[in-house]
């Protein structure tokens, strides 16, 4: 039985003040449990796109609007940033400029959101609690925010998302600036809130760490959807994804090399490790028995 969408791009076209067309026609279905990655040159439009999921597109930033995005049946025109907070928690790419800078402690901070809604304290720490242990920060709940390494404060900023318990995650370039070590941290944060069913949308230049987790992939180029398909699909088309200025999965461009350059049959590309070494040892023992 198909999945029902919690999110609707209906002819979505949306217009900076002083940028036009930062999004033209977008038109799609998010549905629940799913994880969408979204990928595309720098100017594409991927930051807009995340941001319209929660109203802040036009909500904060005004502009031009066409079309709707309706979350949970809802258009976001029609709702405050306060009650899209609670259906889709945003994380940005700086995990600082999303602290509210007023708490002295981790968990005054992943409480601090629900606080302003007035939620009872006595509920905020019971989801404080719950949203630092699912992000691996349990035991950090005294320490001060600014005290943590890139890793961990992008991981609380998750926790402060996580605490208002919204229907969909939207993560935008959430490891862009960290190290190798916080990447790894904050990746598998994601991964394991994706293996639990939630709904996550994350736009990302490290398509090799999204290849392993998203149903589907969308790629934008100045605006516009130029593809949306599964993810195992979308990946493997080198061609089209370097024309647009993207790396494809090495994997699927040692693939396409190989066919292209030196005539072996791949058939479909693999976009994870784990799936090139099955290929490829299957090549490797066909051509072994040849001899």
């Amino acid at each position: 039985m198909p999945r029902e969408p919690i999110i609707i791009f209906d002819h979505f076209t949306y217009s900076y003040p002083t940028t036009p067309n930062a999004l033209v026609d977008i038109d799609l279905k998010i549905h629940r449990g799913e994880v969408l990655g979204v990928i595309g040159p720098n100017g594409a439009g991927k930051s807009t796109f995340c941001k319209s999921l929660n109203g802040l597109v036009p909500h904060f930033y005004g502009g031009t609007v066409k079309g709707r995005v309706l979350v949970d049946g809802k258009d976001t025109l029609e709702m405050t940033p306060a009650e899209l907070s609670l259906k889709v928690g945003l994380v940005f790419q700086e995990p600082e400029s999303q602290l509210s800078g007023l708490s002295l402690t981790v968990e005054d901070e992943v409480g601090f959101g629900l606080s302003m809604l007035g939620f009872p304290s006595e509920l905020i720490r019971e989801r404080a609690r719950e949203a630092l242990e699912k992000v691996g920060l349990k035991g950090f709940e005294k320490r001060s925010p600014f005290e943590l390494s890139g890793g961990e404060q992008q991981r609380l900023a998750i926790a402060t998302v996580l605490a208002m318990k919204p229907e969909v995650m939207v993560l935008d370039e959430p490891v862009a600036l960290l190290d190798p070590i916080g990447k790894y941290e904050v990746l598998s944060t994601v991964i394991e809130l994706a293996s639990e069913g939630s709904t996550i949308v994350i736009a990302e230049h490290e398509i090799e760490e999204i290849a392993y987790f998203a149903n589907r992939i969308l790629a934008l180029n100045e605006g516009r959807i130029v593809s949306l398909d599964d993810a195992k699909k979308v990946l493997a088309e080198v061609e089209k994804l370097k024309s647009l200025g993207v790396d494809p999965p090495s994997v699927a461009e040692l693939s396409y090399m190989l066919e292209r350059e030196l005539g072996v049959k791949i058939g479909e590309y693999p976009i994870t490790l784990p799936e090139a070494l099955k290929i490829y040892g299957e090549l490797v023992r066909e051509r072994w028995e040849r001899k």
